[in-house]
């Protein structure tokens, strides 16, 4: 029998919670090797496949910029956009937003930054620039009943300029907000953020006009403190977190940035508060094997780790695809 996590639900926390898939897009951004399109569709296949039903699916950046995420149109080509699966996709300015349209997306994000050193590495332009440049795409997205979520980068810490002001993340979020965006992820982009230190945020956010029932919580577990960020934010009402499959990602534009938050292990918890997240997690940690044959590595994950079948373990080690 396969083991699974008791469920015991807390009282005062979320009535329900989304996990947000990251893998496809966030994930994948940083690899190296350029994994095929096929490939690419048939993850995020799989991932629907589990009874996850929102999975960022691509970006349409420069392939300059990010080589692994030039097969955007193509990917979303190969979608049922018409099933009841979510499929957003990150868009970086008008000409992005423009070929996301021309390919059918349904819902976009857009992404900012807490800190100016970060905004210049991975947008190219400072804060204000790049929340002015953004207006525009949302202001397309709104009109055309779209959902808009806004990511921001570097929430809790900066490799660079090192902690950062809740100020600042409030003043990004409230212009993201007032701009359109209807949920706001804030990013533990290099995985510093403690419990107490997300709840210090969200209070302050709250404080500031971003109620927590629109933020989510995107967590890189390097200091293994993701999953603790996760029952802190929802200790204090975010009912929405991303996770990758595998736990796979980083940031290719962030120094020290390691893995996103394995989905299998936020979903090994959600399941044991008692939430019924409709999410398979023999079909996800059998997606995540066949996804570290793909990528050549073990995935972090410890769930994938305890529930892998023995085959499974060895063709990630050193199978191939």
């Amino acid at each position: 029998m396969t083991p699974s996590p008791s469920a015991c639900p807390e009282d005062g926390l979320p009535a329900s919670v989304t996990v947000y898939e990251v893998g496809p897009r966030d994930g994948l951004q940083a690899e190296q090797h350029v994994i095929d399109t096929a490939t690419k569709v048939e993850l995020i296949r799989k991932l629907a496949a589990s009874g996850l039903d929102t999975i960022e699916a691509t970006s349409f950046v420069s392939a300059r910029w990010v080589p692994q995420l030039g097969d955007a149109s193509d990917v979303l080509a190969e979608l049922d956009l018409d099933d009841s699966v979510r499929y957003p996709v990150l868009v970086p300015n008008e000409r992005g937003m423009s070929r996301a349209l021309e390919s059918g997306a349904r819902e976009v994000a857009v992404f900012a930054s807490a800190t100016e050193s970060f905004a210049h590495s991975n947008l190219g332009r400072g804060v204000d620039e790049a929340l002015a440049a953004f207006a525009p795409v949302v202001a397309e997205a709104r009109r055309r009943d779209m959902p808009v979520r806004g990511y921001i980068s570097m929430c809790f810490g900066d490799p660079w300029e090192g902690p950062v002001s809740f100020d600042a993340v409030v003043a990004v979020a409230r212009e993201l907000v007032e701009q359109g965006c209807s949920c706001i992820s804030l990013g533990d982009t290099i995985g510093v953020a403690t419990p107490g230190h997300v709840k210090a945020l969200v209070a302050a956010l709250d404080e500031g006009g971003v109620p927590p029932v629109m933020l989510a919580l995107h967590c890189h577990d390097t200091y293994g403190q993701a999953l603790a960020n996760v029952y802190a934010g929802l200790q204090v009402g975010i009912g929405q977190f991303d996770s990758s499959v595998g736990g796979i990602g980083g940031c290719p534009f962030a120094k020290s940035a390691t893995g996103n938050l394995a989905t299998e292990d936020l979903v090994w918890m959600l399941h044991g508060l008692g939430y019924n997240t409709g999410i398979d997690l023999d079909a996800l940690v059998c997606t995540s094997s066949w996804m570290s044959t793909i990528l050549q590595r073990p995935s972090p994950s410890r769930v994938v780790a305890a529930l892998s079948r023995p085959e499974d373990q060895s063709a990630q080690i050193g199978g191939t695809p």
